[in-house]
């Protein structure tokens, strides 16, 4: 698999010099889920948003195509990679039809701009608003924005995904109707990261896990090697469980209660 993205020896400070990530190393390849884990305050989003491009470390570097992120133009680097951010608040009238039509902004005058119409109909297919195509955005449910950010992200057509979180705020149905999609699109050959709190669905859907702990990858490797009950325990400061499913034998993380 080819290294799309690649991150090595970040580091990042904030304030009066409090590490919030201690020199992690990530590589995104295409046609994998990568998922990012660990409990709240160890770093997750703040990789995230280093690979993205929108936070600086104070060490270290990241590339993408094996060239530094930091010399690639916005545009150039907005057909390239899409991101999904926790909070996608949208305070303006906009339909959800105009929202997931600005992740083709990047694409505008140049023949990619032909398919428009056809991305954006396929995309909101997908993640099942179309029948939400003509409703104000602040006017929709928290799952029902959250779906609509995730269509604009698909609609962009890049190679590289990055999703932080997009399935915190959706019901069972569609959380699991997301990760299929997220999974089908690295089957396509796309390269996906994903920050995750949900343990099972990273053993379920994700390729690679890297864990974080502290700021520090704490593992990085298959859901299986990574997302052992020791591991957990020690990183969450929680006794769990882990064990076949009995039906797909996918493995299943259930805290000891």
């Amino acid at each position: 698999m080819t290294a799309r993205l690649r991150g090595s020896g970040l580091t990042v400070r904030v304030g009066e010099g409090r590490t919030i990530l201690d020199d992690a190393s990530i590589e995104i390849h295409s046609g994998e889920t990568h998922a990012l884990v660990g409990p709240n305050g160890a770093g997750k989003s703040t990789l995230f948003g280093v690979l993205a491009g929108d936070v600086t470390a104070q060490a270290g570097t990241v590339e993408i195509d094996d060239q530094p992120i930091a010399q690639v133009k916005p545009r150039l680097l907005a057909r390239e990679r899409a991101v999904l951010l926790q909070e996608n608040a949208v305070t303006f009238p906009f339909s959800a039809e105009q929202v997931v039509r600005m992740g083709r902004t990047p694409w505008a005058r140049t023949p990619a701009a032909d398919d428009d119409d056809e991305l954006v109909a396929a995309a909101m297919a997908q993640t099942e608003v179309t029948a939400l195509k003509a409703r104000a955005v602040p006017s929709l449910s928290g799952g029902e924005r959250a779906r609509v950010a995730l269509a604009r992200v698909i609609a962009q057509s890049t190679g590289i995904l990055l999703l932080d979180e997009p399935t915190a705020a959706l019901d069972l149905k569609h959380h699991e109707d997301v990760m299929r999609l997220i999974r089908g699109r690295a089957d396509a050959g796309i390269a996906v990261a994903i920050v995750l709190h949900d343990l099972n669905a990273a053993l379920a859907h994700a390729d690679r896990v890297t864990l974080l702990s502290d700021g520090r990858v704490a593992a990085t490797g298959t859901a299986a090697e990574v997302l052992t009950a020791a591991r957990i325990e020690q990183v969450y400061g929680q006794a769990v469980d882990v064990f076949p499913h009995p039906t797909t034998g996918v493995p299943l993380v259930v805290a000891r209660r």
